[in-house]
């Protein structure tokens, strides 16, 4: 059962990433009472991470949607964060330096998630990442998720 969909429109300015965050914690708050304070943070993190590299990288307005899926009361469900922007150009991981202070954002949603990827939607495209909720646990992938808004 999905319990919410919803989008937020992002605009291209790099302080949209903290109304992004705020979004979603309210997004979480609505629907979980006792949030997984852990998980919670997770998921903001991942959405700062995507965010920041669409509106960085592209210079242009994104889609930030979010599904949050329990299938029943204590049983594993996913939460799954999409953003859809104007540029094509894929994802690429860079290497940072120790005293960067970005180039690690690819790295954080790899270690995070428990699963991810991206691919092309029209001129631009989605990329997204799940987390298991509450503790689906199971082995990372990179590989397609089916479900899809």
């Amino acid at each position: 059962m999905q319990l919410l969909h919803t989008q937020l429109e992002v605009g291209p300015e790099p302080i949209e990433v903290g109304r992004a965050r705020k979004w979603v914690r309210a997004q979480l708050d609505a629907v979980f009472p006792v949030p997984d304070g852990r998980r919670a943070e997770t998921l903001v993190l991942l959405v700062s991470e995507l965010v920041t590299n669409a509106v960085v990288h592209t210079g242009r307005p994104a889609v930030l949607r979010l599904g949050l899926g329990l299938p029943e009361p204590g049983a594993a469900g996913t939460m799954r964060l999409e953003v859809v922007d104007g540029s094509s150009r894929p994802p690429q991981r860079r290497s940072a330096g120790g005293d960067d202070t970005g180039g690690r954002g690819l790295e954080l949603v790899e270690l995070l998630a428990d699963r991810w990827g991206w691919h092309r939607e029209g001129s631009g495209k989605r990329v997204w990442c799940e987390i298991d909720w509450p503790a689906g646990g199971g082995r990372r992938s990179r590989h397609p998720s089916p479900a899809v808004f």
